[in-house]
């Protein structure tokens, strides 16, 4: 697991080199957002390094590259944790919708809490980006306007939008469910105007604006 520092509140973990979580500080610990594959000892100890315990964990959307280490880590957490998942994904998960495009491993663990726009989870603000899949969400931090967009936008080689298939990172464009909607999510997000960019693949983009005006203009 590789760690990096992108705000004075957000460290970034990165898995295998492409798969994205983040463990955002509050002042009563910290919140996880997604939890990548099969982590969930490495996870803790950067938690751990931080000198912080996991209060919460945000999923943005339900595939097995971000849900994949929360039984692990429910597990090891215990009712210590909260858990909050997208309602439509939490449904699919329950066996109550049908899967869609993308990974949908079998979990365990419950979500404490389901996802709408407008909720909030510690300084995080949770914004529908459906598309990706029916229910994703992302979270924009209200202290300083960071955006954690999960797979709506990948940032390998540059911003792109996860609607099209785009060489340097496919994977995600093959994940994507339904194109236009994630379209319209990508420009949704573009007009909360953010200050930082992190998503599920890719770097960090800093002052994203201009990067994610191109990027919709490629993917309309």
């Amino acid at each position: 697991m590789r760690v990096g520092t992108v705000t004075a509140s957000t460290t970034r973990l990165t898995q295998y080199g492409f798969v994205n979580a983040y463990l955002v500080r509050e002042d009563d610990g910290l919140t996880l957002v997604d939890t990548t594959m099969k982590a969930a000892d490495a996870i803790l100890a950067e938690s751990e390094r931080l000198g912080a315990p996991i209060k919460r964990i945000a999923l943005t959307h339900g595939h097995g590259d971000h849900v994949g280490s929360l039984d692990g880590l429910k597990q090891r957490l215990g009712g210590e944790v909260q858990v909050s998942m997208p309602e439509i994904d939490a449904q699919i998960h329950a066996g109550e919708r049908e899967k869609t495009a993308g990974s949908w491993p079998k979990l365990a663990t419950k979500p404490d809490v389901l996802l709408h726009a407008g909720d909030r989870v510690g300084s995080l603000e949770v914004v529908a980006s459906p598309g990706h899949t029916p229910g994703h969400v992302s979270f924009i931090d209200t202290r300083d306007r960071t955006l954690i967009a999960g797979d709506v936008f990948t940032s390998f080689g540059g911003v792109e939008v996860s609607n099209h298939f785009y060489w340097r990172f496919p994977l995600a464009a093959m994940a994507t469910e339904d194109k236009a909607q994630d379209l319209e999510s990508a420009r949704a997000l573009r007009a909360l105007q953010p200050r930082l960019l992190l998503v599920g693949h890719g770097p960090a983009v800093r002052e994203p604006a201009a990067a994610m005006d191109r990027a919709i203009s490629r993917a309309g």
